[in-house]
């Protein structure tokens, strides 16, 4: 399952360097498509389980193991984590579906550690300019992936904070190949066409998110938002559906 969970951590939940060490835990459910292009949308847990150090270092379940500091209008951030794998069939755990039967015949999508850097400045308060990159360790064949974001936060009080994000994702041509393609083997199997997509833009994101803080201690983030395939992932044999909702609630606790 995807989830855009970058949006809730920019727009409401982490802050990049904390006055004192804080963990944050928390649960609920989101909704995302199974795979990039799926008609199939589909629920999955959400468990938030956050360390975030006064010197910038993190480890956390949606963050992965990191550190991020602040300079000026800007901040930068950079960590460890893993992009998830894509089977050929309906197949569930913990973290919710990790393929779908729309791929049989498609072969596997093993899963990549990956190297996530993000750089975000200030424009103006409450408008935030950000820049990613996805770099695999593993399994290289996967492909980088690059991302540009523009959130802007709509109300901001002691108890509630609404934020705005409109982006864009980038992928190279193996990254286009693997989740968007079909090579010749693939077609034999499928009985689809060859498919060689071009690197370049293939998605546009449009995330709503809102956090409510009950007292000091418990939060509700809840966020909404679509996402949509565009130029060759549009036009992928494997896209049943080029414009997806995504939704998620999820309560926490700060200790």
């Amino acid at each position: 399952m995807k989830f855009p969970v970058s949006l809730l951590i920019l727009a409401c939940c982490a802050n990049v360097q904390a006055e004192e060490n804080i963990l944050t835990l928390g649960a609920g459910l989101g909704a995302a498509p199974r795979y990039a292009g799926s008609k199939e949308t589909q629920a999955a847990p959400i468990i938030v389980i956050d360390y975030q150090m006064a010197n910038g270092f993190y480890a956390s379940s949606m963050r992965g193991l990191g550190y991020g500091t602040a300079l000026g209008g800007f901040s930068l951030d950079a960590a460890l984590g893993v992009r998830g794998e894509r089977k050929e069939k309906n197949e569930s755990g913990l973290a919710g579906s990790r393929g779908s039967t729309e791929l049989r015949g498609m072969g596997d999508v093993k899963a990549s550690a990956t190297a996530n850097l993000h750089a975000g400045y200030s424009i103006v308060p409450g408008l935030v300019l950000g820049s990613s990159l996805s770099l695999p360790l593993s399994h290289k064949e996967n492909g980088k992936t690059a991302g540009v974001e523009l959130t802007g936060i709509l109300h901001d009080d002691k108890t509630d904070k609404v934020a705005l994000s409109l982006g864009a994702n980038f992928g190279d041509s193996k990254y286009l190949q693997t989740y968007h393609g079909v090579n010749a083997a693939q077609a034999l199997r499928t009985g689809r066409k060859p498919f060689s997509p071009r690197a370049g833009m293939y998605e546009a994101v449009l995330n709503f998110a809102w956090e409510h803080k009950v007292d000091s201690r418990w939060s509700v983030t809840g966020m909404l938002g679509s996402s949509t395939l565009v130029r060759d992932a549009a036009r992928s044999p494997l896209t049943r559906r080029s414009t997806a909702p995504t939704a998620a609630v999820y309560a926490s606790y700060r200790y």
